[in-house]
Formats: C-alpha cells, structure tokens, sequence
C-alpha cells in the first residue's frame, strides 16, 4: 500500500516548509528511517527520515518549492504499484478533490505580493508563479532577482535628434581597444588615462574590476532574512538600554586552566572561555529571576529553567542554539552541548528544539579581537549579554599600577522587564563571580 510523503510541522506556529534537496530520487529504493529529504523552516534545516520502505515515486514538489504544512509531496510505493494520482490527494484548504488538475509538481506557493513587486512583474511579463521567495510574501528584491537571472533588462531607445553629429572615435590605445573588445566592453564609456585622455589597457582592467563591484541585488537565505525581521522588529519595538562593565579575567583564565585537561578527559573536548562564562551566568541568574524572565502580551512571564542561548554566526546569518539548564549543569555538560549544537548549526542540522526556549542570550566577539559592542536584545527575552576579548590593560590595584588581563561585558535590556537598579545588581554579582569563580562553591 503506497505510504504518502508530507510537508511535516517542525514548529508549533509553521505554516508551511520550504523542500531544500530530494536526498533519495524518483525510483531509487528507501529504506525505513533513512534520510529522505532536506526541509528548511524559518529556523533550521533538517534531515526528514522515511516512515516507510519501498520505492520513491510520484514526486509532486520540486527542491525550492515552499509547501503548506500536512500537503503530501511524495509517496512511497511497494515494487510495482503506481503512485495514486494528484486528484486523490487531499489539499490543506480544503478543496475538492475535483479541483486538483494534475501530477505537475507544485509551483512556488503565493501567499502575498506586495504592489510594488506585483507592478514591476506586469512590466517584464513574469508569471509570479515562477517567482521564488524565502519569506512568506513575494517582495520587490524577489522579483528583481528573477529579472537578473532569466531576463535581459530591455535596452532604452536613445531619443532622436533633428540635429546630429559624427560619433567621434575614443583615444585608445590597441591594447585596450583589443582587451575592451575581448571583455565586451563599449571603449567609449571608459575614461582613459593616457596622453590627451586615451584609454590604456590599465584603464580597461580597471573598468573591469569596478563593473564587478557594482551595485547587485542578493535574495537572501531564509535564516537571514528572519534574522533582519526580528532584529528589526526588536530595535523599533523594545525600549533599549546598556550597562557596561570592565571585569578583570585573571581568576577566569587561571579557572580555565586548571580544569581544561580534566574536562577534556571527560568529555573530549576542550572548555572555552564561552563555556565557562555560560555556566556564570545560569548561576547568577538563580538570584536574579527578573533578568531570565520575558515579555509576553503585555505580561511579564517568569521563566522557571534558565535556558542560555549562545549566539551562533553561520554562514547563513545568526542563529542561537540553547543550552539547556546552564546554571545546574556541569562545564563539561554545557561544552559538549556547546560543541554540538554549533557544529550542527553551521551543517544546517540543528532541531526546532535546539533554538527553542532560551531565556538569556550570551554573545562572544572576543575571537574577532573585539573590544566592546552593543548587542540587540533577543525577543522575547528580557537581556543579552555581549562580551568582547580579553585584553591586557593598564589598571589600578590596590594603589598601584598594574597590568591585567580586562574584559568588557556589555548589558542590553529591555526596559519593559527589567529596570536599571536589578540590571546593575545583576551584572555587578556577574562581575564579582567572574572575578572570582570560587565563588560556585560557595
């Protein structure tokens, strides 16, 4: 009996799913819980196991096509039976069997276009169905990529004149008169160097290179363009503020050292600087519920677990996989979830449960040799702490000047949470534990 292929619901709020790659081809032989296909929401992307053995036919949706939750896009037949027809498929919006014409795999689904993207499609002929788009709405960048891509721009009918005059040949020398011909380049439009403004073969090689850097319109990848709405959305919408805070990081680099070797033991792996400053922070924030609570609908909702997202650059955009439980876990527990959660998410293998339910956000710019930064708080968590390199600087101790190593913490707050007093509090019992990790023992 033929076994249907969904679009599955990763997320509890997905609507739909964008099929990424057919990891098995039509015909080709599955097996029970092998990978079957690559699906990307607006958060991960991940593997999908087949939920039964046979034989892949009746492929419906294409690799690109995004595909309504619970729509079937495949099946999964026994050795010689045939893949039921379109018509049998029953369609999320429920619609008629009737009204499902063919077995044509699935155009791109059209939720929304803007009116700007709508005019520019009616200008060039575009079938808007044929144009891909990674958010929910068909946008103008959308449809200016697929001009880019399959269409040449019509060139402008130069305006006549009742008076004309003799095209004057450009100053160039056969060198460039030959290199311009050869890159498809109109010599004319290149302005020349040389002696009385000749064109020199410098100036074509230059001309070439500025051409390439010229403006370009990129649709970008699901993840990032998530990553600019959110972020956008909670720098117009959340009542920043900052606190800053210089922290001396001997003890931290000493505590480092002594459990490195033991860690590494234990676990394989080695404990980093971010490891350790997550297992900090769970641990402070047991003290301070205000800053591992969010904003929701007007409320402020308390947080029992306190949930440590790290912030992950991939080369997608960002993305911050959590670590679950970070103040009662061990720093050879957080290190090996650290190390593979980030190496899942830059294979694009992460689960919709390892981005889920952070309460405080943790973001590292040390490696990058950054001294400081302002981080954007992560909705709807109520704070987000950046943190740049360590660095020796010159600073007082006890009278004297000293050399340390410093590092600079950086507080981002939503105000609607948290005020300046608990923020202070919080980040100055961070510092001290910082200064002094022995103080988990206490």
């Amino acid at each position: 009996m033929a076994t249907n292929i969904i679009m599955p619901a990763l997320e509890m709020t997905q609507e739909s799913g964008t099929l990424v790659s057919w990891l098995k081809r039509e015909g080709e032989t599955v097996a029970k819980g092998e990978p079957l296909m690559e699906i990307e929401t607006d958060k991960v992307t991940i593997e999908i196991e087949a939920t039964a053995s046979g034989i892949l036919g009746g492929i419906l949706a294409r690799e690109g096509d995004q595909v309504p939750v619970g729509q079937t896009i495949a099946w999964i037949l026994a050795p010689g039976e045939t893949a039921p027809s379109a018509a049998s498929v029953d369609l999320p919006s429920g619609r008629g069997h009737s009204e499902a014409k063919t077995e044509a795999p699935l155009k791109n689904i059209i939720k929304e276009v803007t009116p700007l993207a709508r005019k520019i499609a009616n200008e060039h002929g575009i079938d808007l169905a044929s144009v891909k788009s990674n958010g929910n709405k068909i946008e103008k960048v959308d449809v200016l990529a697929y001009i880019e891509t399959h269409q040449t721009a019509p060139k402008p009918v130069p305006v006549s004149s009742d008076i004309s005059s003799p095209k004057r040949l450009a100053l160039a020398s056969p060198k460039a008169r030959t290199l311009a011909k050869e890159r498809g380049i109109d010599i004319s439009t290149v302005a020349g160097s040389g002696p009385d403004g000749a064109v020199l073969v410098s100036d074509v090689e230059n001309y070439k290179e500025a051409a390439s850097s010229s403006t370009r319109l990129e649709t970008p990848s699901t993840v990032w363009r998530v990553m600019a709405e959110r972020m956008s959305a909670s720098w117009t919408t959340v009542p920043h503020f900052y606190l800053t805070r210089e922290v001396d990081a001997t003890n931290l680099i000493e505590w480092r050292k002594k459990i490195i070797a033991i860690v590494e033991k234990q676990t394989g792996i080695k404990p980093t600087f971010t490891d350790l400053l997550v297992k900090l922070i769970g641990f402070t924030l047991r003290d301070h519920p205000r800053l591992n609570a969010s904003w929701a609908d007007g409320n402020i909702q308390w947080n029992k677990e306190i949930n440590v997202g790290i912030a992950t650059a991939i080369e997608d955009g960002l993305i911050v996989p959590v670590i679950q439980n970070a103040d009662g876990a061990s720093i050879g527990d957080i290190a090996t979830q650290r190390s593979d959660l980030i190496a899942r998410a830059r294979g694009k293998k992460l689960r919709p449960a390892d981005i889920s339910g952070g309460t405080f956000t943790l973001t590292n710019l040390g490696m990058y040799n950054v001294d400081a930064f302002d981080a954007i708080v992560n909705t709807p968590q109520a704070a987000i702490l950046s943190v740049g390199r360590i660095a020796d600087r010159v600073v007082p101790v006890n009278g004297q000047v000293a050399i340390r190593p410093m590092m600079i913490t950086t507080l981002s707050l939503d105000h609607r949470v948290v005020d300046g007093a608990r923020a202070a509090q919080f980040l100055d019992d961070l510092a001290n534990i910082i200064e002094n990790p022995l103080g988990l023992l206490v």
